[in-house]
């Protein structure tokens, strides 16, 4: 608990802090029903799906090859491939799509289908290839893991430096690019290249050998080296308090390591989310009994007359025997999409694709609100390290889940609505790329455009909602505005704090994943010397896909460990304004703001206390 409350401000006290409340309880009960409803649709899908049917082909008699007493013969062959061209059956050939009515299976997995699924691991090529794919690229993970560490607890330090230097250094390359751009002018105009000579063309690298491009991207780069410059002269203050800030966010880390780890939670809730979707919706898919209909081989025969295709048959039980002298079989015709379940299975698919993109959005909006309370109760300690509680992390896991679940759901369904809204607009776009309709397509090329501008919106007033929540335990609405507003009344200094985050992180992901990559580029080469054959790599004849593999993991956890100290950045942030705008550093109302963030303001506690 923290002393300090505003009781006349409107604000009350801190809620999670103070007296936390349950907030959306109507939105929680939604979404409880939802996930109820989503796990009875998952049932019903495991009860009527057998995916059996999308991995195993069936033989001529509705089999499945490759297990059971199929076992050992896994593919379906055409005995007499010539017969599906020079017997053409109409009935049959309509009823299974215009497809030979004997079914095939193509090899898809290759190699991996060999060693995983025909448990032949004992083979000494399968356990190398395995290990080059799971093991060797594990390495390179950890190093990528330790470089994300050793980077975040560098800021701490240096952070200030860094940033004054990543500032500089874009200011340099600026200069030099405007400097490149005057020097390819002025040869261009020299010899007289104008975009006249070479007209309207569609290869864009012909536009290279004209003075006008040079004059554009020279003009650009002054506009952008002039708005840095300005920005450092008249924002100089407001670029000192960013990093002041990311300096506390570094100390705050410190002292709670555990954040750091956090996105593995969200990691593996984000996986059974995806697991549980693709397995309900291969079991939907799937769900129905095969039928089979009797079907003559030749029907202009005479002999074949009364057979109309829709007499139902069992593969296992025919005897074709018994309709001499029409020859038939028994052949597949579709899948039982009788009942109410087999009917409403589109409806369920879609059912169970909004299950999936609310409960990722529930996920990440759960990580967030349980960091932001984190990072809260670490800004409001007025005695750091002493009152910030053993497991700050654990606390605001529990208490998110045990006050907030009905706001987070309700911010995460709001964003919901607005990616099924663009998944809409993208599939109108698909069917609409064949049609002559320039003014549909611009409307909704426009349309697209807006409902992408507010998905980045939602998203970011949802984020600085649950910072809201997690200080305040108001409800979703009250938090968004409180959160919108006080962020309008200071939009200079969230500029800048955004733009330097930004810069930072993007050069901490760029060390980390290309230092990784370049790393692993040598060592899959066989370019790193090493003497010890055990961790020496072999050669390889597509080294490219372990050195993908590592890249594109090192990225996952870069993004990992820096979300946090984004989310770190943005707490601390909002906690500094309304500590800014509620408190005067009176007795009664002391700053809780750091001792840098006081000197830069010239900010004081009258009890000459500070932190």
């Amino acid at each position: 608990r923290i002393p300090w409350s505003d009781s006349h401000s409107g604000y009350g006290n801190i809620g999670d802090f103070g007296s936390p409340s349950c907030t959306d309880i109507i939105c929680c009960f939604i979404f409880t029903v939802f996930i109820a409803g989503y796990i009875v649709v998952g049932i019903l899908a495991w009860l009527y799906g057998d995916p059996r049917q999308a991995i195993y082909p069936r033989n001529s008699t509705g089999a499945y090859c490759g297990i059971g007493e199929n076992r050992g013969k896994p593919f379906v062959f055409y005995l007499n491939i010539m017969k599906c061209v020079t017997s053409f059956n109409v009935i049959s050939a309509a009823m299974s799509g215009l497809q030979c009515p004997t079914p095939q299976v193509r090899r898809i997995w290759g190699w991996l289908d060999e060693c995983i699924f025909q448990q032949t691991l004992g083979d000494h090529l399968c356990a190398l290839t395995l290990s080059y794919l799971v093991f060797l690229p594990s390495r390179g993970l950890l190093i990528a893991l330790v470089l994300s560490l050793v980077f975040l607890l560098l800021l701490r330090c240096i952070g200030g430096v860094l940033v004054w230097i990543l500032i500089v250094g874009v200011l340099v390359a600026a200069a030099y690019g405007i400097y490149h751009c005057y020097m390819e002018y002025r040869e261009l105009d020299q010899k007289g290249a104008t975009i006249k000579n070479i007209g309207f063309t569609t290869d864009v690298g012909a536009y290279r050998s004209v003075k006008e491009t040079w004059l554009a991207a020279m003009i650009i780069l002054c506009v952008v080296e002039g708005i840095m410059l300005l920005t450092l002269l008249f924002l100089r203050k407001q670029i000192l308090i960013a990093i002041a800030l990311i300096k506390e966010a570094s100390r705050a880390i410190g002292y709670m390591m555990s954040s750091l780890f956090y996105p593995l939670l969200t990691f593996v809730l984000l996986v059974i989310c995806v697991a549980y979707w693709g397995i309900t919706a291969l079991y939907l898919a799937t769900s129905g009994a095969p039928l089979y209909r009797i079907a003559p081989k030749n029907d202009s025969s005479p002999d074949c007359i009364g057979i109309s295709g829709n007499e139902s048959c069992s593969p296992m039980t025919f005897n074709a025997s018994t309709y001499w002298p029409c020859l038939v079989d028994c052949i597949f015709f579709k899948y039982n999409d009788q009942g109410l379940f087999q009917r409403n299975l589109f409806n369920l698919q879609i059912y169970n694709f909004v299950g999936l993109l609310w409960c990722i959005n529930f996920v990440i909006a759960l990580g967030q609100c349980v960091l932001a309370g984190a990072f809260a109760s670490y800004y409001w300690a007025f005695k750091k390290p002493q009152d910030i509680p053993a497991c700050a992390v654990c606390n605001a896991f529990v208490r998110t889940l045990r006050y907030h679940i009905g706001s987070i759901a309700f911010g995460s369904l709001i964003l919901t609505i607005v990616q099924l809204i663009r998944i809409v607009l993208e599939y109108m776009d698909h069917k609409l790329k064949g049609s002559g309709n320039k003014v549909a397509k611009c409307l909704l090329c426009c349309m697209k455009c807006c409902f992408w501008c507010l998905e980045k919106f939602v998203k970011f007033l949802n984020r600085n909602a649950y910072i809201m929540i997690a200080i305040y335990g108001k409800n979703f609405c009250v938090s968004a505005k409180n959160a919108f507003m006080l962020l309008m009344r200071n939009a200079a200094r969230v500029v800048v704090l955004d733009k330097v985050t930004d810069l930072l992180l993007f050069f901490g992901k760029l060390l980390v994943v290309g230092g990784v990559g370049i790393l692993s580029f040598f060592f899959f080469t066989g370019r790193i010397p090493i003497d010890k054959p055990e961790f020496k790599s072999p050669v390889l004849n597509y080294y490219w896909l372990p050195i993908l593999t590592v890249v594109v993991g090192a990225y996952f956890i870069a993004q990992g460990f820096f979300s946090v100290y984004n989310m770190c950045v943005d707490t601390l942030f909002l906690c500094f304004l309304e500590d800014l705008e509620r408190n005067d550093g009176s007795q009664s109302k002391p700053y809780y703001m750091s001792k840098s963030l006081m000197n830069i303001l010239n900010k004081k506690n009258k009890n000459g206390k500070a932190k």
